[in-house]
């Protein structure tokens, strides 16, 4: 049976550390395919300084192009309302009915997804896999956490180690709107575009 990565984000900009997860989750799961799909509107967070749905698919086409096995999907750009994983999933579901998609995840998201819009057919839709900082306190956490949901909702999480990159996508825009260095948090292309393109100079 084939294995299908599912990763979705705002992408906001895209950095590495949305790389260095993809890379932690490929090095630990032998995935066949990987989907990467930048929300419309995300649930959880503002879209006060949200760049559109064109110019962040870009830059992901631009972030991943390293990835043999990774492609963008423009799928949630292309729906209406807020970007639910439960609908993302129940798509992919039926496009890919004889294969398993786990969906990628950080381990912040893990801890909050009991609040997630029925976050229990998504456990019954795809493997979760929680990438969480090396070292972190919040690794035994974590697991137990993971063992409760599917202890009471079924499925299967797999939480995976990676070494820690600290990148907040806020600090980006902000050096952006401030023309300041960003190379060490972003693709170099990925900030030829951002500046060609002129995003988020009112991030201030």
């Amino acid at each position: 049976m084939k294995k299908i990565g599912i990763y979705g984000g705002t992408f906001n900009p895209v950095h590495k550390g949305h790389i260095n997860c993809l890379r932690s989750v490929l090095n630990e799961i032998d995935l066949d395919k990987v989907i990467i799909l930048p929300d419309r509107i995300p649930p959880h967070k503002s879209s006060s300084e949200l760049v559109s749905g064109e110019d962040r698919f870009n830059m992901c086409k631009i972030a991943f192009r390293g990835f043999e096995n990774a492609q963008v999907d423009d799928w949630e750009l292309r729906q209406t309302g807020k970007s639910y994983s439960v609908k993302t999933l129940r798509h992919f579901h039926k496009v890919y009915p004889d294969c398993k998609l786990y969906f990628i995840m950080g381990s912040d998201m893990l801890l909050s997804f009991e609040k997630w819009y029925k976050y229990d057919e998504i456990l019954k839709l795809a493997a979760l896999l929680c990438v969480s900082r090396e070292n972190s306190n919040t690794d035994e956490m974590l697991r137990a956490y993971a063992k409760e949901l599917t202890d009471e909702c079924g499925g299967e999480i797999i939480v995976i180690k990676t070494r820690p990159l600290e990148v907040s996508s806020t600090q980006i825009r902000q050096m952006i709107s401030f023309s300041e260095d960003c190379t060490c948090y972003l693709d170099k292309n990925v900030v030829k575009y951002i500046y060609d393109k002129k995003l988020y100079k009112n991030s201030k």
